[in-house]
């Protein structure tokens, strides 16, 4: 419940305070977004499957968005960054529906 609760609290100072990003780490924040929904959605199936670990939470939280952001950095100095930067979507959005679909067969027993 904490973990919501931080999330909902962030979105809104985020809403409200409207920060800046420097334009050399833009790139980067779409990638960091889609891994942090990643782990969040891992944390919700965790969860429901009663498995559920904050530390396990954490450190794929953090471990997610520091993967995803290295990798992108590193399409950038190879002259690749878009098509690494797919790459990452790509494998973290097919986590992210694997996770939604466990959590609806959960929930709906089908």
């Amino acid at each position: 419940m904490i973990v919501v609760i931080g999330v909902a609290l962030g979105v809104v100072l985020g809403i409200l305070t409207q920060p800046t990003i420097p334009p050399t780490l833009q790139p980067y924040l779409p990638i960091a977004v889609v891994a942090a929904l990643d782990a969040m959605s891992g944390a919700l199936r965790a969860h429901l499957d009663g498995v559920f670990s904050d530390r396990v939470f954490i450190s794929s939280f953090f471990f997610n968005v520091l993967i995803a952001a290295f990798i992108v950095f590193l399409g950038d100095q190879l002259g690749v960054g878009s098509q690494m930067t797919t790459a990452v979507v790509v494998v973290l959005g097919i986590r992210i529906f694997a996770n939604a679909a466990a959590v609806r067969r959960h929930i709906f027993k089908a």
